[in-house]
């Protein structure tokens, strides 16, 4: 029997190799071993001084799960309500489903390393995600046309979908270092570039009196949710979201406190919106507060001619008194883009908008400043001075003027 080195009384021959054991405290309170084994003494003398420099450090845990194990325990004990939002909670789920647990789920948690998640990586860029997911095969057989049929479509999944598979990685990680069943996140070891946004040029003021007016004349019964889109820079959930007893005609100011999102197919009005900021009392410029008179006009015909109507007290609704679907709501909105004869843009660029269209209408900027939610005057007026085009400016005014009977 080989002689064992000075303070390695718990590193012994075992096998056709070699086996230690460090006392320590597990993260549940308990004493007990924590074992290493290896080919030679060399091997297992490192592992034994990592386990014992850990042990000084704090609890230790004496077993370690695989990473689809932990990301199941972590998705159901950590990632819940009202924690994490359930649109959060669903989309954390979607990464983990599809581009987390397929290639990583067989690794040990602690066996992870950085070099194994640049793997991950390269391999979900080569990797058609139509043929991973089975989308093709779910298909009906006369529909099938790529993967299910041998002909790749080459779906490749976004450089800003594996960032954010990272992302949901690292976070998940981050929690098993609190929980102490890891010393260190890997995750962050793995360097990304983040990918840049794509930029959508924002309309002119012109793009927008077209668009506006295309609405108008067609009686278009998102009407009013454009204008609101447009002067009040709302985001396309707090939009559907909103409900009549929320807005006050006799004041002209309206509430955004809540959002709509589809969870899991299921619509859902939260009351949390995106930050703490969003949530405001916002005022109703007059061509927003005629906009919502001609909506309720709308609303109570489409009552009067529904064979069933469900009451729900959303400002905007379907032809049978249903929360428009933010899907939905989209391809109108791009229909009327393409019906216009306007430029299409992505509805939440119609922010970037609202500034400038403010000033043409001769919006207060101090009534601006607080649609806007700007914390300092500065910021709104460096917006107000780069109106321009009298003609278009004008034309706005009239189509305001031709609503408000002005």
């Amino acid at each position: 029997m080989a002689k064992r080195a000075h303070g390695e009384g718990s590193i012994f021959p075992y096998r056709n190799g070699f086996a230690a054991y460090v006392w320590v405290d597990t993260p549940e309170g308990k004493r007990t071993r924590k074992w290493s084994y290896g080919k030679t003494r060399e091997e297992v003398h490192g592992k034994w001084l990592k386990n014992h420099m850990q042990a000084k450090k704090g609890p230790v845990a004496t077993s370690v799960p695989t990473v689809e194990s932990y990301l199941k325990y972590w998705m159901e004990e950590v990632v819940r309500e009202p924690d994490f939002s359930p649109l959060t909670v669903s989309t954390y789920g979607q990464f983990v489903r599809y581009y987390l647990v397929p290639y990583l789920g067989k690794k040990k948690l602690d066996k992870l390393t950085a070099k194994d998640l640049r793997a991950w990586v390269n391999t979900l860029r080569r990797t058609c995600q139509c043929c991973a997911q089975g989308k093709d095969a779910d298909r009906r057989p006369d529909k099938r046309r790529c993967c299910a049929v041998g002909e790749c479509c080459e779906s490749f999944t976004t450089e800003s979908n594996i960032y954010e598979a990272r992302k949901v990685l690292r976070s998940a990680l981050s929690n098993a270092v609190r929980e102490e069943l890891l010393s260190r996140n890997v995750a962050t070891l793995l360097k990304m570039s983040k990918p840049k946004p794509k930029k959508d040029k924002p309309w002119t003021l012109d793009d927008v009196h077209r668009f506006l007016a295309s609405a108008r004349a067609d009686d278009d019964p998102l009407y009013a949710a454009y204008v609101l889109l447009l002067v009040l820079g709302l985001r396309k959930g707090e939009l559907l979201g909103l409900w009549w007893p929320e807005i006050d005609t006799d004041a002209q100011e309206v509430s955004v406190e809540f959002q709509i999102q589809r969870i899991k197919g299921e619509l859902r009005r939260r009351r949390k919106t995106k930050t703490e900021d969003s949530e405001a009392t916002l005022p109703l410029p007059d061509l927003c507060a005629e906009a919502l008179r001609l909506r309720a006009e709308q609303q109570d015909k489409q009552r009067a001619e529904a064979t069933e109507w469900e009451t729900s007290g959303y400002v905007f609704t379907t032809s049978t008194g249903r929360p428009v679907d933010p899907r939905s709501f989209t391809k109108q909105f791009d229909a009327r883009c393409t019906k216009a004869k306007v430029r299409r843009i992505e509805v939440h660029t119609t922010r970037k908008t609202c500034g400038t269209l403010l000033a043409a209408l001769d919006v207060h900027p101090r009534v601006a400043m607080r649609i806007l939610r700007h914390s300092q005057i500065k910021l709104t007026m460096d917006l107000y001075t780069q109106v321009h085009d009298d003609t278009t400016i004008a034309a706005l005014k009239k189509l305001g003027g031709s609503i408000t009977g002005g």
